[in-house]
């Protein structure tokens, strides 16, 4: 299951995110996705889980929790159009 994650610290790396959801069972990747020109974070990132009950479990438990500093909200990833 794919996984999108909104309002990361500016500090969140993909290793952080990975680390915060592996809590919950196995990650196949994680990224913080990142504006091209800055460099900087654009503050939502992705992950993979391919077990679904442990992708569910992990969003239940880290929606609307504190993430280094800041209250990230977790959903279902949209499929790409």
């Amino acid at each position: 299951m794919n996984i999108f994650i909104a309002k990361l610290a500016a500090r969140t790396t993909g290793d952080s995110l990975r680390s915060l959801f592996e809590q919950y069972g196995s990650v196949d990747s994680a990224k913080v996705i990142m504006d091209r020109e800055t460099g900087n974070s654009k503050r939502y990132g992705f992950v993979e889980m391919s077990d679904d009950s442990e992708a569910k479990s992990a969003i239940e438990a880290l929606n609307e929790s504190d993430f280094e500093g800041s209250t990230i909200v977790v959903k279902v990833a949209n499929p790409k159009r």
